[in-house]
């Protein structure tokens, strides 16, 4: 059965996350990515390790396994003319290249959108980048953690004070997501016109399509700068506006969520579920609107209520009650056994050629006809050198040898 992005090749020259999982996103639904690292550096994620949480054998990286899965490797030093020439060879059979290097890099190495479709006018060139390729800051350089601090998302984040941002590189990830979807679009549009074109995406860019309706409403509803001399309102949990839409803490220190967005109508069914008929028609809580004014005492009393009863027991007895709509609040570690995850293939079984029998993510997206396909396996820098070359450049086996003996691949 065909993948959806069978036969398309892309030039893979990033390194770090939100490059690299962009192009694994295209590997896991057909595409022939190449990695692109320097022989004697390799891509600088290969060294980041996380000891606290355990080591992989053989060299092996949590990090760039998950960030580089599907994908073929190549070793090539582009800091020489003789690569950069060889690189050229092989963007005449590309469709897509995409880099997260600084601006400025790509130019000075000949890397660059206007050098490289010189040589290959339809190629798709995607350029992930911190900040955007305009404005003052479009050549600093950035990482996840500055990503998540520039775009706002702290201030979904802030409780009591205290800003808190995620980790697990959700801005790269975001990143990643967007600067796919860009390519995909780029290549649906040469797809019916023959026009190749240059895809630009930013953390920052991407953190705020994120955020579409925190920001969208701010701009809406409160588009003026906030006053530096007003204190901000501080929210959390304590003193929610709509405590139908909140978390509690259960019996066995496991939280539940509730995820209701229509209280006036759930209202009474949330008081039958918890014991507490007699709040129906209460003044203080009858509808949205004093409930919102009278929050913190409502939550402080349905925190005693949700206190009674393990999270297991909440979460039956709750669909047991009716349409309320609530869920265990998990981590992680919960996600391998989530029935839901484990029946859509969210998290799949998979046999590693190197680690032998691991668990890895599946696919996110499924289509019936043409369906994407895991391959776990990350290459060893410069793997597949010799194979990339020949199929995609032409090359000769004298003339790899030649690029061996000059220390070009």
């Amino acid at each position: 059965m065909p993948r959806p992005l069978e036969g398309i090749k892309a030039l893979d020259w990033t390194q770090w996350q939100m490059g690299t999982v962009a192009t694994a996103l295209l590997a896991d639904y057909g595409a022939e990515v190449v990695h692109i690292e320097n022989p004697r550096t390799g891509d600088a994620g290969r060294g980041l390790r996380f000891p606290t949480m355990g080591e992989l054998p053989a060299g092996k990286t949590a990090y760039f396994e998950t960030n580089n899965r599907g994908k073929k490797g190549l070793a090539i030093d582009l800091t020489i003319p003789e690569g950069r020439e060889v690189m050229y060879r092989l963007v005449k059979g590309a469709d897509v290249f995409v880099h997260n290097m600084r601006q400025g890099v790509p130019e000075r190495l000949g890397m660059d959108y206007e050098t490289l479709r010189t040589h290959n006018p339809r190629v798709i060139y995607a350029a992930s980048s911190g900040y955007g390729p305009r404005g003052p800051e479009a050549r600093e350089p950035s990482f996840d953690m500055i990503g998540l601090a520039r775009s706002g998302i702290a201030s979904a984040m802030t409780v009591e004070g205290v800003p808190h941002l995620p980790s697990g590189g959700l801005a790269d990830q975001m990143g990643a997501i967007m600067t796919s979807y860009g390519v995909l679009m780029a290549l649906l549009v040469r797809e019916r016109t023959g026009i190749g074109q240059k895809v630009d995406v930013s953390h920052l860019g991407s953190m705020v399509a994120l955020q579409g309706l925190t920001v969208g409403l701010q701009l809406y509803l409160s588009p003026d700068p906030p006053d530096p001399s007003q204190p901000r309102p501080m929210v959390s949990r304590r003193n929610a506006g709509n405590p139908l839409w909140n978390h509690y803490r259960c019996k066995d220190d496991r939280w539940i969520v509730l995820g209701m967005l229509q209280p006036d109508r759930q209202w009474p069914l949330i008081c039958k579920a918890l014991g507490m008929e007699h709040l129906v028609s209460d003044p203080r809580y009858e509808n949205q609107d004093v409930r919102r004014e009278n929050s913190e005492e409502l939550i402080a009393l349905m925190d005693e209520i949700f206190l009674t009863r393990t999270c297991e027991e909440w979460m039956r007895h709750l669909k047991e009650t009716g349409d309320i709509i609530c869920c265990p609040l998990q981590t992680v570690r919960d996600l391998p056994h989530d029935p839901q995850v484990v029946a859509n293939r969210y998290i799949i079984d998979y046999d590693h050629e190197t680690l032998g029998k691991i668990k890895v993510r599946g696919l996110p997206v499924e289509l019936s006809e043409t369906p994407g396909e895991v391959r776990a396996e990350a290459p060893e820098v410069g793997q597949h050198t010799e194979e990339v070359l020949m199929e995609w450049g032409g090359y000769t086996w004298e003339e790899i040898a030649g690029l061996r003996e000059k220390g070009v691949i």
